[in-house]
């Protein structure tokens, strides 16, 4: 599927967040890959990310509703989530294919092993957030097609127990307390990025 990236116009960071010049000029254009469960604040936290590092953002549910024309939801109810997953690989595919991005991925973008190919193109940071805080965040969002059950919390649980593995092969595990501020997550980030790709002095 040509998603024509450069032609979709991604969000531009307004609030910017402390530039470490040190490790954009390490990182070389490599790429940071946002995982981690729906609700996490991939999308949020790598705007920040994007302004610090002078990186362009995109969202891979975003890309994918704009290239296709429906929203996440409609593609679940009209063709399933099998084929979700597979619009959702293709978008990973082209974008990895670019350099000095911030992308936030969706939270089962980690299922798929043929996934993680294009994910260890570049930096794979895991923002991992406490159930509690997730559905408190999740609470009657009816964008999300997963949890259109009458059980969702207990949805949130299993979803978490059967991802946290996959999410903790992510180069750099970031944990968000309850009421952090997107600044100081983003931040954070960039702080354990640096401390896995720099040279210890």
């Amino acid at each position: 599927m040509a998603l024509l990236v450069s032609r979709f116009h991604p969000v531009h960071p307004q609030h910017i967040v402390a530039s470490p010049m040190t490790l954009k000029a390490r990182l070389k254009g490599i790429n940071l890959y946002l995982v981690g469960m729906m609700g996490a604040g991939k999308s949020s936290t790598g705007i920040a990310l994007a302004a610090a590092l002078g990186y362009q953002f995109f969202d891979t549910d975003a890309v994918l509703e704009a290239a296709t024309g429906h929203t996440i939801p409609e593609i679940f109810a009209q063709q399933g989530e099998s084929a979700f997953r597979q619009l959702e690989t293709e978008v990973l595919a082209e974008l990895s294919t670019y350099k000095q991005l911030v992308i936030a991925t969706g939270g089962g973008i980690v299922l798929r092993q043929e996934n993680w190919s294009y994910l260890h193109h570049g930096v794979v940071v895991w923002l991992d957030v406490p159930t509690v805080v997730l559905k408190q965040r999740l609470a009657g969002d009816m964008g999300r097609p997963l949890l259109q059950v009458s059980d969702w919390e207990d949805k949130v649980e299993q979803l978490h127990q059967q991802r946290e593995h996959l999410y903790a092969q992510a180069d750099v595990r970031v944990t968000v307390t309850e009421g952090e501020e997107i600044d100081a997550i983003a931040t954070r980030t960039l702080d354990l990025v640096a401390a896995r790709i720099l040279p210890t002095s």
